[in-house]
């Protein structure tokens, strides 16, 4: 009997022991936990990423007009051309053929007929680049074969996602990481949007021109980049951490420490780069609000200013 009745107080105790700490785990996952957050004046930057390929703004291929042999060229893969500049000088079929019989007779012969039957310079049509030299003296070839090519300026191709495209517009200003020159930025402007769109593994994504200020000697057309466009900027405005905002019926609240309960002040917000906000009416710089800490599974909706919580009062 005695035995019993030790058996029912030890599961008495058991019970009570586990119903005390059950008790005091959910009162310890109910309270909220928050950290301190100041607002105050910074900066904030909005930039939006895509990555494009350097080429050519106009590439243009110079082709022979009659088929023949080349006799000189006179410029190499780098070289900067001017309009109407001599890049090389070639022989027309005929004259190939009249000047190798012209060799078998002697120097003489061979200068006579080099006097009468002058070569055929080919010709710059604008200020450029040369970024191709496809043949060398004495080659022949055809007047379909693109013998030099030429870009008159080096631009990125950016392929930027349709959701970015609505802050990626004419002008705006860009910088330029290059792959295989990462740590040289280059200064740049937005100068065309494509009007098409085009699927890039089942994303919508438009071509933007990308014009870089100066081009840098190592930069080569082909070459990937990542472009940075610099859509938003603005210095010493007042800003909170987004995890402090929270959202209510399409307004944003705070919950503002004061020396009583905190108090939940409905503010304005403006520009935001995804961790900070800026603030345009309900707090004045050094005003400290309460923001839901991380990891908080209690708190955790209260971070995203999208997702709603009821204030607890509303200071006018």
């Amino acid at each position: 009997m005695k035995k019993r009745w030790f058996l029912i107080l030890a599961a008495i105790v058991s019970i009570g022991l586990g119903l005390a700490l059950w008790s005091r785990s959910r009162s310890t996952q109910k309270t909220p936990r928050y950290r301190e957050v100041t607002a105050e004046l910074t900066t904030i930057r909005v930039t939006a990423r895509a990555t494009g390929t350097v080429q050519p703004e106009n590439r243009l291929e110079i082709k022979p007009p009659i088929a023949g042999r080349m006799e000189k060229v006179l410029v190499q893969e780098g070289d900067s051309v001017r309009k109407s500049q001599v890049l090389a000088w070639m022989s027309s079929t005929e004259r190939a053929a009249v000047l190798d019989a012209a060799r078998a007779k002697g120097p003489e012969e061979l200068a006579k007929w080099e006097d009468l039957y002058r070569p055929t310079p080919i010709l710059s049509p604008l200020k450029a680049t040369v970024i191709r030299r496809n043949v060398e003296p004495g080659q022949t070839f055809a007047s379909s074969d693109a013998i030099i090519v030429l870009s008159n300026h080096l631009t990125v191709k950016a392929q930027v996602d349709e959701t970015d495209l609505a802050q990626v517009q004419p002008g705006v200003k860009a910088s330029i990481a290059l792959d295989a020159y990462p740590q040289s930025q280059i200064d740049g402007r937005v100068s065309r949007i494509a009007f098409e769109a085009k699927a890039v593994n089942n994303v919508t994504m438009y071509e933007v021109d990308v014009m870089p200020e100066t081009i840098p000697p190592f930069m080569r057309s082909g070459m990937t980049a990542t472009i940075e466009f610099k859509v938003a900027e603005k210095n010493g405005i007042l800003a909170i951490s987004n995890d402090a905002i929270r959202s209510v019926d399409g307004k944003l609240y705070v919950s503002k420490k004061t020396e009583a309960d905190p108090q939940e002040i409905e503010i304005k917000a403006g520009l935001s780069d995804g961790k900070v906000t800026e603030v345009l009416s309900g707090l004045s710089a050094g005003d400290i609000v309460l923001a839901p800490m991380l990891g908080d599974a209690t708190t955790s909706t209260s971070t995203n200013p999208f997702m709603p919580s009821r204030p607890r009062r509303v200071s006018k």
